[in-house]
C-alpha cells in the first residue's frame, strides 16, 4: 500500500504526538528533561520544575513560575490566574527594580476522574481550578497560622453517602483537614489515626497525599514526613489506618505516588515501594513490606542541576501505571547547594563577647577554650544588639551612618585567630538597630502610624485596680459605692528596629560584611533577620518603606538574594528554633524553604529553655536536650531542602524556667552535641553570653559512645547521610 504525501505527514505528526505522550521526563533546577535517551535533552528552560503530572492529555508543571501547561513538550503556558504572586525587590548602584514570581507553591494534584480539577497551595491559602487551570479560586486554610504542605483533590461521599468533590490539605503543625466546597465552607479535621511526637497535641507533620485508583475504587495514601509512616485512609471511618513504619528514628517519607495496589515514595538516598492493596494488612512490621526501586536511578543521575521530578510514562514503569515522583532531591543526601557549604561544614566553636576579645588576657582565654576542647571557630558580635560597630570600621558608607564603640582592631585579631586555626564567623545584628533606628532623623526606624514616631513594643506588666479616691475626690456611684478605674503599666523592650523593607537599611549591614570579609574573616553571620515579633502594641508596627506586592518573606528574600549577590563568602543566618522545627515562618518571615536559597548554614536556636518546658520531656526527661537536637537538626535539613548547612548554637547556659532548674548541668549540654552528632552532624557553636564556657566538655569524635539510654543513640550512625557524611 502506498501512502501519499499528506497522509505519511499525518503519520508522522501521529507518532510523533504518541512519542511526546510518552515521553520519560525529569524536572531540575535547571529546567525540564526528556530522559528517554542515552543523553539528557532539555525541552523547557523554567527554573525548578517540582512537580509534573498529566491531565488527559496535557501536562502541568509546578515551577518557580508557578504552575505551566503543555499538550505537546514544545510549548508552554502559565496557568497562573488567580494565583498570588511574590514581589522581588532588587537593588544595585543605588537603583531598585523589581520581579514578579508566583508565591512559592507547595504541591499540585490533578482529581483522578476530571482532568479539569487541579488542586495546588501557597503558605497562606489552598487553591482549587475546575477549568484545567484557566482560574483559580482560594479555598482558605486550615490554621490562623500560615504553612500548607500537601494537597489532593477527589470525589468522597458525604454525609448522605453522594460523592462530592473533596479537597484534602495538611499544614506543618495541624494535621490534616478536607473541605467540601459544594457543600461547605468549613474545613474539617482529619487527623484520628495519625502518629503524634510525644508530648505534642497535634500529628506530625504529613508530607504527602496520593490518590490512587484500585479497580473501580478509590484509594487515599499520606505520609509523614519525619516519623516516617505510611496511611491508607478509611474515609467511612474518619480515620487513617498505618500500613508501614520506617525502621530508623530519622528518614524521610516524601513525594507519595500511588497506583493500583502500589505506594512509591522519595527518601534519602533511593525510591521505596509499598503493596498496600485497600484489604492490606493494618501496622506492618518497622522497616517491614518496602523494597527500594533502582529501574529509574541511572537516567534520573543523568539530569543536570540535579533531579527534582519525573513523569514516568507506562512503558518504563514496570507495570505500575503512569507515575508521578517529586521530591527527588532526596536521592542525593550528600549534595548542599549552598554556594560555600563546603568552607562552612564541620564548624565547632563558640560565641564571644567582644569585650572579652579587646585585650589580649581576654581572647587568649578564649582561644585556650577553643584549644582545650578540641574545637575550630569562633563566632563575635561586629555589630551588637544595640547597632554599635564592635570593630574599626573604614568603610565610608559603614562611617556615616554607623556609631562606633569599643571593639576590635580587625587585622591584628584576625591574625592571631588564623595562627590558632580558627574559624572567624563575624555576627552582625541586622534589624534590630537602635543606633541606625535613630540615624537621619527616624528615617529607617519601623514606624507607628498612630503615634507619628518610631514604633518601640512594650508589654502590659500590671494592672491596678484604683478607687476615683485615688486620684480625686470620691464620686458616689448611683448604688453609692466609689467608683473604679484601671490604669495599665507599659514596660517598654530594650530594643529598638529598623524597617527590613528598606534598601538601604540591607546596603549598610552587607557593607559592614563586605569589609569584614575583604579584612579576614571567613564568614558573615546575620542575627535578627526578622520582624519584629513581641509587644502588646505589634499591631501599631508600620512599615514606611514597603513596596506594593511585599510582604514579610519577600523583604527577607530580596535583602538575602542582594546579599548574596555581594558577599562571595559564606553566609549564616541565626532562627528561631521553632522556624527550622516546623515549616511555617509565621510572624518572623523565616520561611525556612525560601530562606535557604541563598544561604550556606543555617543556625536554629534549640535552647531546650526556650520552648514550653513540656515539649520532648517524656521520660527520661533527662534525654529532652538530646532529642531536641537530634530530632530539630535533621527536621531543618529537611525542611531547608538540604541545601545548606545545618549549625545549631547549643545552650551553654542556665536560665530559670522549670526544666533547667531540674536538669541543667554539663550532661545537660553534652547531650546536645551528642544530638547534634548523631543526626545531621554538621557543626555546632556554644552560647553563653556571657562567656563562660565551664559547662563545655571537649569535642566528639564520629565514634565516642552515647554514655545514657536513650533509644535513638542506639548504634550510632550517622543516617541518613546528609551533607557529603
Amino acid at each position: 500500500m502506498k501512502l501519499t504525501i499528506h497522509a505519511l505527514m499525518a503519520c508522522l505528526l501521529c507518532t510523533a504526538t504518541v512519542f511526546a505522550r510518552e515521553t520519560f521526563l525529569a524536572g531540575s533546577s535547571t529546567g525540564l528533561y526528556d530522559i528517554d535517551g542515552q543523553k539528557p535533552v532539555q525541552l523547557w528552560n523554567q527554573p525548578n520544575v517540582r512537580k509534573i503530572v498529566k491531565a488527559d492529555k496535557t501536562w502541568f508543571f509546578l515551577s518557580d513560575g508557578g504552575i505551566w501547561s503543555s499538550d505537546d513538550l514544545s510549548s508552554f503556558e502559565p496557568k497562573n490566574d488567580g494565583l498570588p504572586v511574590k514581589v522581588i525587590k532588587s537593588y544595585d548602584n543605588g537603583q531598585k527594580t523589581f520581579s514578579r514570581e508566583a508565591q512559592d507553591l507547595k504541591d499540585l494534584e490533578v482529581h483522578p476522574k476530571n482532568p479539569l480539577i487541579l488542586v495546588t497551595a501557597t503558605k497562606d491559602a489552598i487553591y482549587l481550578t475546575r477549568d484545567g487551570g484557566k482560574s483559580w479560586k482560594s479555598l482558605g486554610l486550615n490554621a490562623s497560622t500560615t504553612g500548607a504542605k500537601a494537597v489532593a483533590v477527589l470525589d468522597l461521599p458525604d454525609a448522605t453517602g453522594t460523592p462530592r468533590l473533596t479537597v484534602l490539605m495538611s499544614h506543618p503543625i495541624y494535621g490534616v483537614s478536607y473541605k467540601q466546597p459544594d457543600v461547605s465552607g468549613a474545613w474539617i479535621d482529619l487527623n484520628d489515626g495519625l502518629e503524634k511526637v510525644p508530648t505534642i497535641k497535634w500529628p506530625d507533620e504529613v508530607s504527602d497525599i496520593a490518590v490512587a485508583s484500585e479497580g473501580g475504587s478509590i484509594a487515599v495514601y499520606a505520609a509523614q514526613t519525619f516519623m516516617p509512616r505510611i496511611y491508607r485512609l478509611d474515609w467511612s471511618a474518619k480515620k487513617f489506618i498505618p500500613i508501614w513504619a520506617g525502621a530508623d528514628h530519622l528518614d524521610s517519607v516524601e513525594g507519595l505516588a500511588a497506583t493500583g495496589s502500589r505506594v512509591l515514595f522519595s527518601g534519602p538516598g533511593r525510591i521505596r515501594e509499598l503493596f498496600a492493596s485497600s484489604t492490606g494488612p493494618a501496622l506492618m512490621a518497622p522497616g517491614g513490606a518496602s523494597t527500594e526501586v533502582n529501574a529509574w536511578n541511572a537516567p534520573l543521575a543523568e539530569v543536570p542541576g540535579g533531579a527534582l521530578s519525573a513523569w514516568i510514562p507506562p512503558f518504563r514503569s514496570g507495570g505500575r501505571g503512569a507515575l508521578s515522583l517529586s521530591e527527588l532531591w532526596l536521592l542525593t543526601p550528600g549534595r548542599r547547594t549552598g554556594a560555600y557549604t563546603s568552607l562552612a561544614n564541620q564548624r565547632q566553636g563558640i560565641y564571644v563577647p567582644v569585650h572579652q576579645a579587646v585585650t589580649e588576657a581576654g581572647f587568649d582565654g578564649h582561644l585556650a577554650t577553643i584549644r582545650k576542647n578540641g574545637l575550630n571557630s569562633l563566632v563575635i558580635d561586629m555589630k551588637d544588639d544595640y547597632g554599635i560597630l564592635r570593630y574599626d570600621a573604614k568603610d565610608p558608607l559603614v562611617l556615616k551612618k554607623g556609631r562606633l564603640g569599643k571593639g576590635i582592631q580587625v587585622e591584628p585579631f584576625v591574625a592571631k585567630a588564623k595562627q590558632n586555626g580558627v574559624y572567624l564567623v563575624a555576627r552582625i545584628v541586622v534589624f534590630k538597630d537602635r543606633s541606625l533606628a535613630a540615624w537621619g532623623g527616624d528615617r529607617y526606624a519601623v514606624w507607628d502610624a498612630a503615634a507619628q514616631a518610631p514604633w518601640k513594643g512594650y508589654e502590659i506588666v500590671a494592672q491596678k485596680t484604683m478607687t476615683s479616691g485615688e486620684a480625686t475626690a470620691p464620686q458616689p456611684s448611683a448604688s453609692g459605692a466609689p467608683e473604679t478605674a484601671n490604669t495599665t503599666n507599659r514596660k517598654y523592650y530594650d530594643e529598638a528596629w529598623v524597617d527590613p523593607y528598606s534598601e538601604e537599611v540591607w546596603e549598610y549591614n552587607v557593607a559592614i560584611a563586605k569589609e569584614l570579609i575583604a579584612r579576614g574573616f571567613d564568614e558573615i553571620q546575620f542575627d535578627y533577620i526578622r520582624f519584629p515579633t513581641d509587644g502588646a502594641n505589634l499591631g501599631d508596627a508600620s512599615y514606611r518603606w514597603r513596596d506594593a506586592g511585599m510582604d514579610k518573606e519577600s523583604a527577607l528574600m530580596s535583602f538575602l538574594a542582594y546579599a548574596r549577590e555581594e558577599i562571595h563568602a559564606p553566609i549564616s543566618i541565626d532562627i528561631y528554633g521553632a522556624n527550622g522545627w516546623y515549616r511555617t515562618g509565621a510572624r518572623t518571615g523565616q520561611d525556612v524553604e525560601l530562606l535557604s536559597r541563598y544561604v550556606d548554614v543555617i543556625c536554629p536556636m534549640f535552647y531546650p529553655s526556650h520552648f514550653e518546658q513540656g515539649f520532648l520531656a517524656q521520660e527520661p526527661a533527662a534525654e529532652r536536650p538530646y532529642r531536641i537536637y537530634y530530632y530539630g537538626t535533621f527536621r531543618n535539613t529537611i525542611v531547608a531542602r538540604n541545601r545548606v548547612v545545618v549549625r545549631p548554637w547549643a545552650q551553654a547556659f542556665y536560665l530559670g524556667v522549670s526544666y533547667d532548674k531540674t536538669w541543667y548541668n554539663e550532661d545537660y549540654v553534652r547531650r546536645e552535641i551528642f544530638g547534634t552528632r548523631d543526626s545531621v552532624d554538621g557543626g555546632y557553636t556554644y552560647w553563653n553570653n556571657s562567656g563562660r564556657y565551664g559547662d563545655i566538655k571537649p569535642n566528639l569524635s564520629a565514634t565516642d559512645p552515647y554514655p545514657w539510654a536513650s533509644p535513638e543513640a542506639e548504634d550510632y550512625e550517622t543516617k541518613p547521610a546528609y551533607g557529603g557524611q
